[in-house]
């Protein structure tokens, strides 16, 4: 089935960008008996195997929503443990990154990670700057709102210092973002049933075909990528345009 869905997809139509809203990880663990930690745990192949398919298949960029802003706010046990996951994960995959040319960046709030995830992370950065493949981008102590604030804070502090005139604040916007230079996602997925964006990339998803899967992370394979991207290339997308102005590439101020 796998090579059947694969062989289905349009090379020539991929979404450059893919985000992903990776959930469930712990329902996936409760229903099996055990702690949320296990799920997350066991969600490593997860985003093995859909790194590995989004950079066989030549997609561009993939982002992968990691840690949120909101999920400081879970007990201190389970932070401790994820940190400690995403620390040797790290670790350990980084040489999987380099193998396979993907090379690793980072949104959020970095800096409110704890020092050895951050060192970690900087090690991983730094080791695969110069691959040339798929953008594997970790948000990670990541929210959509913090992100646009911090950016807004960004302006003023440029508009205040005569840095950057406030007739050009539309055009320069992005440019603050934390996904400066990145493109909007074409496609996000989220796992797990929920019809949710949870403060994600809210911003950039303006025009975002959105797909939703009944699948809890831990169990999302390449497959199921493949069977996201086929949906994208079902659907038209106009940007505000109509069907007649898409299909006859009709100019949208005629």
């Amino acid at each position: 089935m796998t090579t059947v869905l694969k062989d289905r997809i349009n090379k020539d139509k991929l979404p450059r960008h893919i985000a992903i809203i990776m959930d469930g990880n712990g329902r996936w663990a409760q229903k099996r008996g055990n702690q949320r930690i296990f799920g997350h745990r066991n969600a490593i192949d997860a985003v093995r195997d859909t790194v590995e398919a989004a950079a066989e298949l030549g997609v561009e960029y993939l982002t992968m929503y990691a840690f949120s802003t909101e999920n400081w706010k879970r007990p201190k046990m389970e932070i401790d443990a994820l940190m400690s996951l995403l620390v040797s994960t790290i670790n350990s995959e980084t040489k999987t990154l380099t193998t396979n040319n993907v090379r690793l960046l980072t949104i959020g709030n970095i800096a409110s990670l704890p020092q050895g995830v951050q060192e970690q992370l900087q090690n991983a950065l730094v080791t695969t700057e110069k691959n040339t493949g798929l953008k594997l981008i970790l948000a990670l102590s990541y929210g959509a709102r913090w992100e646009i604030l911090h950016a807004v804070k960004n302006m003023v502090s440029d508009v205040q210092a005569s840095r950057l005139d406030v007739k050009d604040i539309d055009q320069a916007f992005e440019k603050y973002l934390d996904t400066a230079g990145i493109p909007d996602p074409e496609l996000l997925i989220r796992t797990s049933g929920e019809f949710r964006i949870s403060n994600f990339l809210l911003w950039q998803i303006a025009y975002t075909e959105l797909y939703f899967t009944e699948t809890l992370w831990p169990d999302f394979r390449r497959e199921n990528l493949y069977e996201a991207i086929l949906s994208f290339q079902c659907r038209e997308r106009r940007f505000g345009k109509t069907a007649d102005q898409i299909n006859n590439n009709i100019n949208v101020n005629r």
